[in-house]
């Protein structure tokens, strides 16, 4: 196979995100995973969906550079990891797909994690922190030839931190809601 196969069995575009190729590769998975579709051609849809996702995400920054480094990836692929990819594909499309969506395999195609989410409500935090005392201390320290802020100025930097800081809450909350059910599948299947 081809790049050029890989992103049509994942309906990409050459020139796609990796977000975008973990956004697929979620949603193909789901389709064709056995467990959920009961099609003959599904368990090889589902392996070759997972090769193709493998193949992408490993190579991706050598399959945009150029042709040449594309034909050396391509290479080591089939001489490395085809079959191993298959192998595990196979062996995923065995399991369920409640226990498919626990392996660090499939996580590893979230493209927001607990530590990004964190990072992200931190930032909102010092954005709100930062604007309202560089605000106050311009007032009390002002700069001579300088106008005083306006509050306009501290009212977008606080929208600002504010809207930051609730699309981190929310996402926060998703992921610790999803880690929340899969830590309690975990334990009601051991």
């Amino acid at each position: 196979m081809t790049s050029a196969d890989y992103y049509r069995v994942l309906d990409l575009q050459k020139g796609c995100s990796i977000d975008e190729v973990k956004r697929a590769y979620r949603k193909k998975a789901r389709e064709f995973h056995p467990d959920i579709n009961h099609t003959p051609e599904a368990k090889d849809m589902f392996i070759l969906v997972t090769e193709a996702y493998e193949f992408l995400v490993s190579n991706f920054e050598r399959v945009k550079r150029d042709a040449e480094a594309y034909e050396r990836a391509m290479n080591d692929w089939r001489k490395y990891r085809q079959s191993k990819a298959r192998f595990r594909a196979r062996a995923y499309s065995r399991t369920s797909y409640v226990k498919f969506k626990n392996t660090n395999f499939y996580k590893s195609t979230r493209i927001f994690d607990g530590t990004t989410i964190i990072f992200s409500l931190l930032v909102s935090v010092m954005v709100l922190i930062i604007a309202v005392t560089g605000y106050f201390y311009r007032l009390h320290h002002p700069i001579p030839g300088e106008s005083a802020p306006t509050a306009w100025v501290l009212a977008g930097f606080i929208l600002l931190g504010m809207i930051l800081f609730i699309i981190s809450v929310i996402f926060l909350k998703a992921y610790l809601e999803t880690s929340g059910k899969n830590r309690k599948r975990n334990e009601r299947d051991c």
